[in-house]
């Protein structure tokens, strides 16, 4: 019985290399999934790109739009920031909320 709790260590197994990927060449045809995966990656990668391109222009015409609107009536921002700290100013006098 003593003989049995004596045993020598596992030898490690062996191990195998994993598989080359198959390439994808015109001769292999593409299952449904992966070529929904490749048209998904393509569509994401094209949308950050144009996400990156996009939004700092509408930044700039949104900027640009507020600077002419403040130039059409002939005021400045903080003109028109100053007014309406008056008015609720007047408005608080009044006891309004």
């Amino acid at each position: 019985m003593t003989s049995d709790t004596h045993e020598d260590a596992l030898a490690p197994a062996p191990r195998q290399a994993p598989a080359p990927k198959p390439r994808v060449t015109a001769k292999t045809k593409l299952t449904g999934r992966e070529a929904r995966r490749k048209r998904r990656k393509a569509r994401r990668r094209g949308e950050e790109i144009l996400a990156w391109i996009l939004v700092p222009l509408i930044v700039l015409a949104l900027w640009w739009s507020a600077n002419a609107v403040f130039d059409f009536f002939g005021t400045t921002p903080s003109t028109v920031w100053d007014q309406l700290m008056m008015a609720k100013k007047q408005l608080e006098k009044k006891g309004l909320p």
